[in-house]
This record gives structure tokens, sequence and C-alpha cells, in this order.
């Protein structure tokens, strides 16, 4: 597929992944995220990728649904708003998986504003790292709809219920030190040197064993769903397969030889 919405790069086996709608703040069209959607299912299963940053092109990371889409569906004739919506919800909700199922680490590198589906995009990455111009909004209350990103679910889990509600229920705009201090963004750092930061942290997080980061990733995502005997038990059966991984096989080869290279 040919990117022209998204922006898709891939340096010592980091995918740099940047929403490419300027104009519009980076707001999602439904073309925007077909593109989007192959570029995280082409990421998931590339193995020579070891983590992605999300980000976005010019003073947005993502404004949210695009309004001209809204427009549209309200347009529609009254006996297919309900499928269509029905529609569009399966194709946001499978992006959002997708981000938030990855087998690989993810993180949103928030360079301005994230509205909307945008603060939802963000939250179903595993770490978020902002620059001093980025905030943070779920706006949809004014819009007359409610989170569909997947912001009632992520976001309860950063901040705590309550705080979750107040956010949810005002739409009021989170600004960056706020937003670290509530615990919506786990880094700050200078705008001019985001991307990079963000980069480096990608390799930093994903320096060790693939198999490993994989599976502990999958189970930590269920654990607040999980009774602790369901974790022993895909704990269980994780380890079984790391046992069997030629990156274990590899590390304990090179312990023995290092110890015995002392004795």
């Amino acid at each position: 597929m040919t990117y022209t919405l998204i922006d898709f790069q891939v340096t010592d086996a980091i995918a740099t992944v940047t929403f490419n709608r300027p104009d519009k703040r980076n707001a999602m069209s439904d073309d925007m995220r077909t593109e989007f959607i192959d570029v995280l299912e082409r990421v998931t299963a590339d193995k020579a990728i070891r983590a992605m940053v999300l980000t976005g092109a010019g003073k947005g990371f993502c404004a949210g649904g695009d309004i001209s889409g809204m427009q549209k569906r309200m347009n529609a004739p009254a006996g297919e708003v309900g499928f269509n919506g029905w529609h569009r919800q399966q194709r946001v909700h499978h992006v959002q998986a997708l981000l938030h199922t990855m087998p690989k680490p993810v993180i949103a590198a928030v360079n301005g504003a994230a509205s909307g589906l945008g603060a939802d995009t963000a939250m179903a990455c595993d770490f978020v790292i902002a620059s001093e111009w980025a905030s943070f909004a779920w706006s949809y209350v004014l819009r007359g709809i409610i989170p569909d990103g997947g912001g009632m679910y992520f976001l309860p889990r950063r901040v705590g219920l309550p705080k979750a509600k107040e956010l949810i229920f005002t739409g009021r705009q989170v600004k960056v030190d706020e937003a670290l201090a509530l615990g919506i963004v786990d880094r700050k750092t200078s705008g001019e040197t985001l991307l990079a930061d963000a980069q480096a942290w990608a390799r930093e997080l994903s320096s060790a064993s693939s198999t490993a980061l994989a599976l502990t990733k999958t189970i930590l995502n269920q654990s607040f769903e999980l009774s602790s005997h369901d974790v022993f038990a895909q704990g269980s059966q994780a380890q079984g397969i790391c046992y069997t991984s030629s990156e274990h096989r590899a590390s304990v080869e090179a312990f023995l030889a290092r110890t015995a290279s002392k004795e």
C-alpha cells in the first residue's frame, strides 16, 4: 500500500509512524484509518521491528475524528445511520486493539493537542512521552457522543475512576504538566528532542528478548481483569515458551561462558 496520510519509517529496528494530515491537525479520516490499519498490521508482523513510536506531523498529535466524516454520517438516510455507525465502530476498535495488543513496545510521542480519539489513541499505547506543547482532552461529550476509542477503558487505569469521570464528563483540556502529574503522561521532554527521546526510549524498552516482551505484555494487558490464579497459569504457559526460545538459550550460554572464563 502507498501511504499518503501516514508517514512510515524504520531505523535501527524502531518503526516511527506519523499521522500526516497537519492541515487538519491529523484528524482521523476513513482513508487515514485504512492506512493506519495497514501500517499497524505491518509493524506487528515484521519480526525485524522491535518497537514503534507514534507521533503527529505539524502542531498537533491527533485532533480526533474527522468532522467531515461526522457530517457525512449525519446526512446518510435514516435507515442506514445505525448500521453505518456500527461498521465504523468496528474499524475504530480494530485500530485501538492493534495498538493495545501489538506484541512489542509502543510509545506515543505527543507533540501537540491530542483530543477525543487522539487522546484515546495515545492511551492505547504502552507509554506516553510528551512535549511542552502537548495537551489532552476527552472532548466527546462536547459533540454529544461518548469516548469510543477506548478512553473508558484506558483512562481509568491511568488516573483512577473519579478523575476519569471528571475529565470525560467535562471534556476539558489537560495541559502537559497536569497530565504528567495525573499519570496520563509518563515523561515530559522538549519539543525539539521529542522524537529522538521517544526513539531512544523505544530502543531501551525493546533491547531484551522480543519473545519474553511479547508474552509479558499480553499477560500484563489482562492483569486487571484476571485473578492471580489466571495470571500464574498464563505465566506458566508463557514461561514454557520462553524456555524453548533461541534468545533464552543464547543468554544462558553467554552467561555460562562468562562464568567459566572467570574460574
